[in-house]
Parts: structure tokens; sequence; C-alpha cells
């Protein structure tokens, strides 16, 4: 069952944005500078980026790229604009940020890469995001869309939250048991992207947790 698609209350904003994400958002865009290792292009959306934890990293890892942040809920992107404020100028200067949900979102099919760290699973209409991937992605973009991944039956979902979530706070902790259950499996994500026309994007199994897809779009969808 999917998770609320916005995520705007005062104290769960709060709580993320209190949150230290960054071994596993570092370790995201680490694999992305692995994949692509020639850089990500002139420019790129980040979809659903929340408080701006992967736009803020990836403006720093490629001094050549603007980033815009496409979220949602206003509370979370006031929280990236503060965030902004104390990056170099260099860095700052390449982002922006967009309140926008996808079904509405029009910025043009201009993006040398699109990312998304986390939303599909909060998607009621899955197919919204690969839409907009079409709608979005530049012929030869890049495209990396990363969540979790159901895990198979109660007993491993018990082992996840106990191992990756034992010390965090109560909201935190149950947001990520509600993440767990509302993620997609692998089968299932390579389902969707035939429904798009994605076939040409690899689905990844990542770590005990995690599903990416990835890969580049030859030709606009």
């Amino acid at each position: 069952m999917p998770e609320p698609e916005l995520m705007d209350d005062a104290h769960q904003v709060a709580a993320y944005a209190g949150a230290d994400f960054s071994c596993s958002d570092q370790a995201l865009v680490d694999w992305i500078a692995e994949r692509w290792p020639q850089g990500l292009g002139a420019e790129a959306v980040d979809l659903g980026c929340g408080p701006g934890n992967i736009s803020l990293l990836l403006v720093q890892q490629w001094p050549g790229l603007h980033v815009t942040g496409v979220d949602g809920a206003q509370r979370m992107l006031a929280v990236a604009a503060q965030r902004q404020q104390v990056l170099p100028a260099q860095c700052a200067d390449r982002l922006a940020w967009h309140l926008a949900c996808l079904q509405t979102l029009q910025l043009g099919r201009r993006f040398s890469a699109v990312i998304s760290n986390s939303l599909l699973h909060h998607l009621h209409a899955p197919q919204v995001l690969w839409r907009a991937v079409q709608q979005l992605a530049s012929p030869g973009a890049a495209v990396v869309i990363h969540d979790l991944r159901r895990p198979g039956d109660e007993g491993q979902l018990q082992h996840l939250l106990h191992r990756h979530a034992a010390d965090a706070p109560a909201v935190l902790r149950r947001d990520y048991e509600a993440s767990l259950r509302a993620a997609f499996t692998a089968s299932e994500v390579r389902e969707q992207l035939q429904q798009a026309g994605l076939e040409g994007l690899e689905v990844i199994e990542r770590e005990d947790r995690y599903l990416t897809v990835a890969g580049v779009l030859r030709s606009p969808g």
C-alpha cells in the first residue's frame, strides 16, 4: 500500500530534516559517479527532492551541473532553500527549486539527467513517474531512479527494521516500516517499465534493501 504522496506535515518534515542520511545519500551519488564517470551533462532534475539532500550533493560532485529539485511539499523545499544558503556560491548558484506534483510538472524535455531518490514508493500511480521521466529527459539522458525494495516476508521486514532503524526516532521508524511495506519488488518495477515502454532501463537490486533503475534514454518517449 503506497504511503501518502506528499510529506508536508511540520513534525515529519522536521524529523527528516534533522535525520542523518548522509552516508546513504553520498553512497548513491558515488554510485552514479562510478556509472557515469564522464558526468551527468549540463542540467539534472531531482524528482521528489525533499529537503534537497541529493540535489546539494550533485552540484558539489559535478562543478558544471545545474540541478532543479522538484517536490510537491512546500515545507520540504523551504528546508532545501535554507541548506542552499550555506553552500559556496559556486554551488548554490547552480541550484533551483520547483514546487509541483509530477502530474502537473511542465519543465520541458531539456534535462541531461533525471534523478529520483525514494519517491517511487510514495506514488499511488507509479506510471506518473515513468511518464515524467519520458517528458523531462533529453535523448541520451542518464536516468537513475533509486528506492527501497519490498522485503519478501514479514521476517525480512522486521530484520531490516532492526538493522537499519532500531535507534531512529519513532516517527522515522514508523515511516521506514511503512516505506518498506509500500515499496515495489524488482519484478514489479520491470513490469512498470515494460508498460511505459522503458524496457531499456536496467533494474538493479542493491544491498539488502534497495533497487535502482538506471540507464540511458536513447530516444524521446
